[in-house]
């Protein structure tokens, strides 16, 4: 007898193992893994430049792994699903859940649609450890702060679930009236992705190999290491866990299993903030527009388009700023540590507002994530839950001198001052004219001034900062 079509949604799940949905439809017959590019309902949300450059590379590798029967579509995703299951009857629908505010009321709309039409649709968690409804406080409210979320909630609940097993996949026939993966038009037309090209290694088995290459090389001292760019103690899953070529359960229960002490801990709780950026998301879903402490709305933020222009060039003077912007724009990628860094620059001392820091890495990171990218945006801008206070200043001078004491990562991505003495190499306005020369670096024409004085403009912010909590809105 003939088995029944399941189409398998392919979201933010772009891989074979450990995916929930992919294997209820493996064991309900014949499957149909279908893609579909719905810009249509994204609005302002639409992925930016480096995110569809990662998926157009992503889908190829996927569509490997499924022997050429992915099915890819672009549109409306409610008409384009209604069209396949009223051309193919007596089939079923599953996917993995998204998070974002606008995919949740656009899947819950399909969902009414598609059982109205007689047709059986299922959704399954393939992307987080736990679900957003699942932690909560005591009274049934939402954690605003990581610590007791991650502690006593997450860690409180009923375990992540170990990872399953790879589906044995039968697929269906018929051509479906798909479109090619390059008909999606997801690269840029201009090609300034090509710098990206050896940076990455896209889809699930390079993600599987990252995995175990930082597990055996940069575990072992991430607590430490992490802060330091240099370094290779950082996972680099971020883009792999976003676009869901492995997925969190197999991490957590990998780190789990090396026996790395407090570096293990150290690494489950970064996973743990990921969790957290997706309840603050769902419980508060204005969260990547309004500031959660609402005093912030009061904030006298300044509108100045050069010192934009001049952070998002990496052009600011203050060289592991500009190191930070240089390798965004190279790599789609900013360790961590440089990312505060920047952000802290961006919102304190320029008096920028957070959302065109949020609206610059979503147009340049290949891991560019709603929930985390909101999330983290409002915490180094002081606004957000569980925020850094906003007297926290990163200042750009004794962060490199602390985290980048050698100069390798600064001098990599602003090779303009290789050739400066470390003593000089963070405060080059700062260097004899001698040594400026000698490094062949002329100070506003080989490499910019500062675009403001840090010393001062953190004593503004912090006059701007009392200034609201004296006359809060």
């Amino acid at each position: 007898m003939t088995k029944p079509l399941a189409i398998h949604w392919f979201r933010q799940d772009l891989r074979l193992s450990d995916n929930p949905s992919l294997l209820a439809a493996s064991k309900a017959g014949n499957v149909l893994p279908i893609y579909i590019l719905d810009d249509d309902n994204a609005g302002e949300y639409k992925m930016g430049g480096a995110s569809r450059w990662w998926l157009h590379h992503s889908l190829n590798a996927l569509n490997k792994s499924l022997k050429g029967n992915l099915r890819v579509y672009r549109g409306d995703a409610q008409a384009i699903l209604c069209k396949l299951v009223e051309q193919n009857p007596n089939c079923s629908l599953s996917w993995n859940r998204c998070y974002e505010p606008w995919r949740i009321a656009r899947d819950k709309s399909i969902k009414q649609a598609l059982e109205q039409a007689g047709v059986e649709a299922q959704s399954y968690n393939g992307s987080l450890l736990w679900e957003p409804w699942q932690v909560l406080k005591k009274d049934g409210t939402p954690y605003k702060v990581f610590t007791p979320y991650y502690r006593r909630g997450c860690l409180s609940a009923t375990a992540p679930r170990e990872p399953l097993a790879k589906p044995r996949i039968r697929y269906a026939e018929g051509d479906f009236q798909a479109l090619t993966i390059d008909e999606l038009h997801l690269l840029p037309t201009v090609a300034w992705d090509v710098q990206l090209n050896g940076h990455w290694k896209i889809g699930e088995a390079p993600a599987q190999a990252r995995l175990r290459q930082f597990i055996d090389e940069g575990l072992a001292d991430y607590k430490e290491g992490r802060n330091y760019p240099a370094k290779k103690n950082v996972s680099q899953l971020s883009p792999h866990l976003h676009w869901g070529e492995i997925s969190p359960n197999q991490v957590w229960y990998d780190v789990q299993r090396s026996g790395s002490g407090v570096n293990e801990d150290c690494l489950l709780s970064e996973l743990g903030w990921r969790e957290f950026s997706y309840a603050l998301l769902y419980h508060f879903p204005n969260l990547p527009e309004k500031n959660l402490q609402k005093k912030f709305d009061a904030f006298p933020w300044r509108n100045n388009k050069k010192k934009l222009a001049r952070w998002q060039q990496g052009m600011t003077g203050y060289p592991i700023v500009d190191a930070g912007m240089r390798e965004l724009w190279q790599t789609g990628y900013m360790h961590n540590r440089v990312r505060m860094i920047v952000g802290s620059f961006l919102v304190k001392n320029l008096l920028l507002h957070w959302h065109h820091g949020k609206n610059w890495f979503w147009d340049c990171l290949v891991d560019a994530d709603l929930a985390s990218n909101s999330a983290s945006w409002q915490w180094i801008g002081g606004c957000g839950a569980d925020a850094a206070p906003y007297f926290r200043v990163f200042n750009p001078i004794s962060q490199g001198e602390k985290f980048d004491h050698s100069g390798a990562y600064t001098r990599h991505f602003v090779p303009e001052l290789s050739a400066l003495p470390d003593k000089y190499l963070y405060r080059p306005w700062e260097a004899p004219e001698a040594v400026l020369d000698a490094a062949g670096i002329e100070l506003g024409v080989t490499y910019p001034l500062p675009v403001v004085d840090v010393k001062l403009s953190r004593e503004q912010a912090l006059e701007a900062f009392k200034a609201i909590k004296v006359n809060p809105t």
